[in-house]
Order: C-alpha cells, then structure tokens, then sequence
C-alpha cells in the first residue's frame, strides 16, 4: 500500500478539492471578508461555512484577524504558487501538442 507523505503543498490541493472552498476563495478575491458575509453566499449552516474556512486557514490559503467580535478572513494568494506550478507543467504539454497539430494541419493545406 503507497505511502502518503502530507507536505504544505499537499494540504493545498486537499484544500483545494471541495467546491466551496473554491468558491470562498474565489469570495476573498477583492477584499477580506467577515465569516457571516462568506456564509451568506452558501446554502450550508455558518458552523459549516467556518468548517470550510479552517481547511483554508489550516493551509495557509486564507489568514484570519479578529475586528471587534467578528472575524475576518483574507486570500492569501501566494500559497496558490503550487497549483499554479503543477498547471504550468500541462500548459506546456498542451502548447506543444497543439504547436504540432497546427504544424501537420498548415502541411495538410499545402497539398
């Protein structure tokens, strides 16, 4: 049975997976955010909201501040780096694969 080794970067993309926590980022784009205005987006109970946002803190891929009784939660974009790394990686098989399609159809057209 493999081995799993859980690093910083592993707990991104398990942070990553759920929906929701894509869509809680993707809330936290513009500004920080108080938990009760993420929560006003779900269709799922506050204490699940909170959940969610402690997988995020948790991965470092939000931090949180107290501001009076409420706390509030802001991306932390940074900690993306290693999706955006593994993405880049297919991109570039993507670009040469699609770089010889055109290069065979422009063959094709001399004919």
């Amino acid at each position: 049975m493999p081995t799993t080794i859980k690093t910083a970067d592993t707990d991104v993309f398990a942070a990553i997976s759920h929906p929701a926590r894509r869509l809680m980022l993707d809330a936290l784009i513009e500004a920080e955010r108080p938990v009760n205005a993420i929560a006003e987006e779900f269709e799922m109970s506050r204490p699940a909201v909170s959940q969610h946002l402690r997988v995020l803190l948790n991965a470092g891929l939000v931090s949180e501040r107290r501001h009076g009784r409420e706390r509030r939660y802001r991306l932390v974009p940074d900690r993306l780096a290693p999706v955006r790394d593994w993405i880049a990686h297919y991109e570039q098989f993507w670009d040469k694969h699609l770089q010889r399609l055109q290069e065979h159809v422009m063959k094709g057209d001399g004919k």
